[in-house]
């Protein structure tokens, strides 16, 4: 519109109109406007009908986000009081003063920081749990079944690890094996199996703290190696030092299971050989006690009398 005059009598009729309750459309057709920047020109600066109006969804949360950083409240808190964002709360009290802090004490300090570990572990505990077990049950799928030179290949290290050995100013050529694992001490009863062992020559003990539930625990180990109750001696108790602080307590604590193999002697020595060739590496055999160098280590497979 070029005369200026009468934009300016339209734009005070619009705004009339508008005033009036009159909506964008109808004061365009009543005023015959056929712009859409002519009308916005018009109507500058004139709010929105009341009708029109639709209140902020978050108005309520930036009204009560206000009032708390009034209070003296810090962006963290007000943003986990009120469950929305760090940057949400940002954009509500930024033109609000800082709030007076004072400087934290060292034990204070030392209790947030301890809050923030334990919100992290929270969150990242069952992650690395996941995690865990997927690389388990992956490494478990690469063993499969074992067979049962494997099982002696295996046994003899366990043994060589957890057994009785003998020593250079002893040799004593007994099996004693002592373990707090139960899935251990089955592996190396199947062991015991493989390699000849009747079961009848298998003496057991309990070796546990006293003050413990002893009778439970014989029970369990009982249940372990499905051996006979006569097989079983009577239990180890083990004196409580005061000045130790003690982990293995509580009903799931069942000591440690000792077994005993007797006239063990024959499979002592086979042990000594099956663990030396499954130790040796680019063809150096470690010299155990009592052998004699010029003679390989046999396994079992390889020619020894467990074919």
């Amino acid at each position: 519109m070029s005369n200026k005059t009468a934009f300016i009598q339209l734009r005070e009729q619009a705004i009339a109109l508008r005033r009036a309750g009159k909506s964008r459309r109808e004061i365009k057709e009543l005023l015959a406007i056929t712009s859409n920047d002519t009308l916005n020109e018009t109507l500058k600066g004139e709010p929105p009908l009341a009708r029109n109006f639709r209140p902020n969804a978050k108005d309520v949360e930036r009204a009560k986000a206000r009032e708390l950083r009034q209070q003296g409240l810090v962006y963290n808190e007000i943003a986990a009081n009120l469950g929305v964002s760090k940057s949400s709360v940002s954009l509500w009290v930024r033109d609000l003063p800082r709030p007076e802090t004072k400087p934290l004490s060292y034990e204070a300090f030392r209790e947030r920081q301890a809050a923030g570990v334990r919100r992290w572990w929270a969150a990242e505990r069952s992650i690395r749990e996941a995690q865990r077990e997927a690389a388990r049950a992956a490494a478990a799928a690469e063993i499969g079944q074992i067979n049962d030179r494997e099982v002696i290949i295996a046994g003899a290290i366990a043994y060589w690890c957890e057994g009785a050995k003998n020593k250079p100013y002893r040799r004593g050529d007994q099996i004693i094996f002592m373990n707090s694992d139960p899935a251990l001490i089955k592996f190396f009863m199947r062991f015991l199996d493989v390699a000849g062992i009747e079961r009848d020559r298998i003496r057991c003990k309990v070796n546990i703290h006293e003050g413990a539930d002893a009778e439970a625990a014989q029970r369990f180990w009982l249940g372990v190696t499905e051996l006979k109750a006569a097989q079983f001696r009577q239990p180890a108790l083990k004196k409580h030092n005061p000045r130790t602080v003690r982990k293995n307590v509580g009903h799931a604590y069942y000591g440690c299971l000792r077994l005993d193999v007797r006239q063990g002697a024959s499979l002592y020595r086979k042990i000594e050989g099956w663990a030396a060739a499954a130790m040796s590496v680019g063809g150096m055999e470690p010299l155990l006690p009592g052998h004699d160098p010029n003679q390989p280590y046999l396994l079992p497979g390889e020619g020894s009398n467990l074919d």
